[in-house]
């Protein structure tokens, strides 16, 4: 499902650390999005307060720590997040641009920047910046979809609809947008943490898509649910060597025991010490709420990264349908490699991939020459991504894959069976025992050589070969299947291409193709 423009996207933050992070992220992947807008927002976890010291009665994560009416939590004025992500960001913004197209300008950027309603959690009484700009926003007559994406609480959003409803609901026009405004939105949030979805946006706006995108994964208890073999991604020497220090963005991204605390006194924030006891950290008067200290130097936490990564242009079209899924989950279950239906295992299944991508842009911040990155591989269908076919049709998968850097690749196609509707795995056709061959059936590998594996010598995996890097190498990815005689009109089956290269660190590419059954 080619893309004919960038995605529109409004990113709201509370200053939180593991915010700060999610921002590092965004900005890595700034060219494939049309950032609109940059704003501060609170949350039950951070608020601002009204300025004039007036006590807030309210629950909020104070309240959960037993603390009594305050006039602010968790906000400094000299948190500035966003601002010193772009700041990091203008220092390795040519460096990025060497490596892709479109990366915003840094003074663009500082112009998105404002603040949302940021006073108090919940509070759709008040105009900010913020609620203005998502108001102009979501009535400019600009092509596709607006993605509202909060890390915070939903009252910048609720305050903006708020305004277009009082102005326009008794006018004439006032069915007509209210229909536009339903195809047009997208709120893509972690959790409801004002409970202002549920309390304005929910009753009033049901037209507007909601796609909940809280996962653990991206979160402080990602140890928790992490695959075997990605565990490796949230230690301290793969996140020192891939992660933080790789330059200015590095050094902004925060890690277990680096000593730093975003905001003075911060009873929740003790992330920045090393080897404490949760009794030492108590004596201390934190409240230890992630358990005691990890291994210095570590992954922390990017809890709201996942509101994005279905967002990035990577295949896998996750912004197409919040059941799709993509490196940021999916609005269902997925079967784990136990057998068990998890729901965290639609965001966990793709994390190592999505910890690869992100070193690998790591590396280009720090990078002036294209040579010294590694680049995703360029994949195309042979035919079309979205294909109606017939029971019992033979629908044969096949696609050409390049690396930009001219590595070795490996392909394979793979049923995404909970995408689907169509409940069962679908088996390929059994191909023929040198089928490998055709992996590299566009770069002859000559007579002799190809007679000798005829005869029965080993034939080798495409990353088993010994050859130099070709840019122009280019490998087919071919499968066929027949279309269940059961399945029902105008089922689904999703087919994922996946391609790696075997670059430093290997990237993986995608490409998703539907079969829709009609009888």
């Amino acid at each position: 499902m080619p893309r004919d423009q960038k995605l529109r996207t409004v990113l709201m933050h509370d200053p939180e650390l593991d915010d700060q992070n999610t921002i590092i992220r965004y900005l890595l992947y700034a060219n494939e999005f049309e950032t609109e807008g940059l704003i501060y927002s609170s949350s039950q976890f951070h608020w601002k307060g009204d300025g004039e010291g007036s006590l807030y009665h309210g629950e909020s994560e104070h309240s959960r720590f037993n603390l009594g009416p305050i006039a602010r939590w968790r906000w400094d004025d000299d948190v500035n997040i966003f601002e010193w992500a772009i700041d990091a960001y203008e220092k390795v913004y040519d460096n990025l641009s060497t490596h892709a197209e479109g990366y915003p300008h840094p003074d663009k950027l500082r112009e998105k920047v404002c603040n949302g309603n940021i006073s108090f959690p919940g509070d759709i009484d008040s105009d900010s910046e913020g609620a203005d700009l998502i108001n102009r926003l979501i009535l400019d007559d600009e092509p596709g979809k607006l993605y509202l994406l909060t890390g915070a609480g939903m009252s910048t959003i609720a305050r903006a609809l708020k305004v277009i409803a009082d102005t326009f609901k008794d006018s004439q026009t006032w069915s007509e947008l209210y229909d536009k405004i339903g195809r047009k939105v997208v709120i893509q949030s972690f959790g409801d943490q004002d409970g202002v979805y549920a309390s304005y946006i929910g009753p009033n706006w049901p037209n507007i898509e909601f796609r909940e995108m809280a996962t653990s994964v991206w979160g402080y208890f990602s140890r928790q649910v992490a695959l075997p073999q990605d565990q490796e991604y949230l230690t301290s020497p793969w996140t020192r060597e891939m992660i933080s220090s790789k330059g200015p963005l590095g050094d902004l991204y925060m890690v277990w025991g680096d000593g730093r605390q975003l905001h003075k006194n911060d009873r929740a924030d003790y992330f920045g010490f090393r080897h404490m006891t949760l009794e030492a950290l108590i004596d201390l008067g934190y409240i230890p709420w992630c358990g005691p200290t990890k291994e210095p130097g570590s992954w922390i936490s990017e809890g709201d990264t996942s509101m994005y990564m279905n967002l990035l242009d990577n295949g896998l079209d996750g912004h197409v349908e919040a059941s799709y899924g993509g490196w940021g989950g999916r609005s269902g279950l997925d079967c784990d490699p136990e057998g068990k239906l998890s729901k965290d295992y639609p965001s966990v299944r793709w994390f190592g991939a999505a910890q690869r991508d992100f070193a690998a842009r790591m590396q280009w911040s720090v990078a002036s020459q294209y040579e010294d990155g590694n680049h995703r591989p360029v994949l195309v269908l042979d035919g079309e991504d979205y294909r109606e076919v017939k029971p019992g049709q033979k629908v044969v998968l096949k696609a050409f894959a390049k690396d930009p850097d001219g590595d070795l690749l490996e392909g394979k196609w793979w049923q995404y069976v909970e995408a689907g509707t169509y409940p069962l795995q679908v088996d390929f056709a059994k191909k023929p025992e040198l089928s490998m061959i055709d992996l590299f059936s566009h770069q002859s590998q000559g007579d002799a050589e190809l007679e000798k594996t005829k005869q029965g010598l080993e034939v080798l995996s495409p990353s088993a070969y010994s050859r130099e890097k070709d840019p122009n190498r280019e490998i087919c990815i071919e499968e066929s299947l027949v279309v269940p005689v059961d399945a029902a009109d105008g089922a689904s089956l999703h087919f994922i291409l996946e391609v790696s290269d075997c670059g430093w660190p290997s990237l993986t590419a995608y490409k998703r193709l539907i079969l829709k059954v009609r009888r």
